[in-house]
């Protein structure tokens, strides 16, 4: 954790865009705010294996290895692939690498699926901070002189990449747009003036309601409490996105609080109520591994130990919980999958289930956002053990869909690892996990999308609707009848020393 990527740091760092260009990551991504990792040696193998199978199918196809790596055979061929490596977590098969046909018939059939992104980013068009929008120039100066950065950066990370690639080139149906405070206002990913005018904006030329918006308050800061009271007179945000460590980047951050501060937070709790806005959308979690000692003044704000208490004394509120306070943040699966096995626990992942369980909560959730991202490709089974732990410790009823997009390209290699992800059968028995199913299973439905559509007061058949017959629907039919315009291209940066 830190500030973003200084030029030095960013000299020792590629393109994902010059990475090995499959469908689904093969290596970490960093949205230039850390350090990607390099490699491994798995994950190495499952590139191999992957281009194995691109040469033997795309050729048959018609296609070069990079545009059946982009196809949705080549999407299939990565799960194929991981599943030699990483044992059998994905529901999959050869055949659909090899058959065009069948990925065509899938994807018919998975259209309808209600998928709402609990979590989702874009950069205002003034953002400056090295590592974001300085990708372009970076990019300019030390990979092709001939590339305009302004261009290149405004594409990636920009209002107009983040519709094309959340409702163009993903089955996201509704996605919840949200923003990040800094002890610094110029930091801001995102201001709330701009998320509202954003949803608005979507809403209006789709034709329905395609996107949500939080509010992002900021406990302790001058004024913070005018700012609530102005969102609930003039913008009336859909929920409330909230920091506890204050600044996600800072280990210096001057205003961490607590959930159950009932001096500061009560008062708050009590408007939101009244006003109706009753989602409390909280970052916890996402600590380096030294995080006792690099952030050893505020690191017990990312935990989960002020959930129980807020949770009881407000009710009606629901409060959920981005990236299901995993700990391990910048660092790669495998020890934390060799801990849960020996063990049962993930860090303060398996103590927001137990503040749950022990406590009979029904009104707080656990988010996938970046958790689930930096998992699903990176070892799959320790993605099955998270999920694994949530549905069975919360119920699949309090676990949300979330990508954390734009940060790692379009959401849909996502959406295709949860529709194929399985708990493995050894995992099951020896944890007590119950199988999550096919691709629209009840469990799998309720993630994707009919919890939040509860959270947020939507009715399945009655959005869904509107949303098959809107401009955006009939815009991506048009993308899907093309063929070839689904880049599914990760942005960012990549590590490869150890290729």
């Amino acid at each position: 954790m830190g500030t973003y990527l200084s030029e030095k740091e960013l000299a020792g760092l590629d393109s994902a865009q010059s990475g090995f260009g499959s469908a689904v990551p093969t290596q970490m991504i960093s949205n230039g705010e850390f350090n990607p990792l390099p490699q491994t040696p798995k994950q190495k193998q499952v590139e191999a294996r992957l281009t194995e199978l691109a040469d033997l199918h795309g050729k048959k196809q018609g296609l070069d290895r990079r545009a059946f790596l982009q196809s949705s055979c080549g999407m299939a061929a990565a799960f194929v692939a991981m599943n030699e490596v990483y044992g059998n977590v994905f529901d999959v098969s050869e055949a659909e690498a090899a058959t065009p046909e069948m990925m065509v018939e899938r994807a018919a059939a998975l259209s309808h699926q209600f998928i709402l992104d609990d979590q989702t980013h874009f950069l205002h068009d003034d953002f400056n901070q090295e590592g974001l929008l300085g990708l372009g120039v970076f990019a300019s100066e030390h990979w092709n002189p001939a590339l305009d950065p302004a261009d290149l950066s405004l594409y990636y990370y920009k209002f107009e990449n983040y519709v094309r690639q959340i409702f163009f080139n993903s089955d996201t149906k509704v996605a919840l747009l949200s923003g990040a405070p800094f002890d610094d206002p110029s930091w801001w990913l995102l201001p709330n003036d701009q998320i509202k005018e954003a949803v608005d904006m979507v809403n209006l030329v789709a034709g329905s309601r395609r996107m949500l918006g939080h509010f992002v308050i900021t406990p302790g800061q001058d004024g913070w409490m005018d700012e609530v009271d102005r969102a609930i007179d003039e913008v009336h945000p859909d929920g409330w996105k909230s920091y506890t460590i204050g600044d996600p980047l800072s280990a210096a951050t001057k205003y961490p609080w607590r959930l159950d501060d009932e001096e500061l937070m009560y008062p708050f709790y009590e408007k939101a109520m009244k006003a109706g806005i009753r989602n409390v959308a909280c970052h916890k979690g996402l600590a380096p591994a030294d995080y006792e000692e690099s952030w050893k003044d505020v690191w017990r704000y990312q935990t989960p130990w002020d959930i129980a208490k807020v949770a009881k004394d407000w009710p009606d509120m629901n409060f959920i919980i981005y990236h299901g306070c995993l700990r391990a943040f910048l660092e790669l699966p495998d020890v934390s999958l060799a801990h849960f096995e020996a063990t049962g626990e993930i860090e303060w992942s398996s103590d927001l289930a137990r503040v749950v369980s022990e406590n009979g909560l029904t009104n707080v959730y656990a988010e996938l956002g970046t958790s689930f991202a930096n998992s699903a490709t990176a070892n799959p089974r320790f993605a099955a053990a998270l999920l694994g732990t949530f549905i069975k410790h919360m119920g699949a009823d309090q676990v949300v869909w979330g990508t954390d997009s734009l940060w790692y390209g379009s959401p849909q290699w996502q959406i295709e690892a949860m529709r194929r992800l399985e708990i493995p059968e050894d995992m099951q028995k020896k944890h007590g996990f119950a199988p999550m199913g096919g691709a629209t299973s009840a469990v799998k439905n309720q993630i994707f999308g009919y919890n939040s559509a509860n959270l947020f007061e939507l009715d399945v058949r009655e959005a869904m609707a509107p949303l098959e017959a809107d401009k955006f629907a009939a815009i991506k039919d048009k993308y899907d009848a093309q063929g070839g315009l689904h880049p599914n291209a990760a942005s960012g940066f990549i590590d490869t020393s150890a290729a």
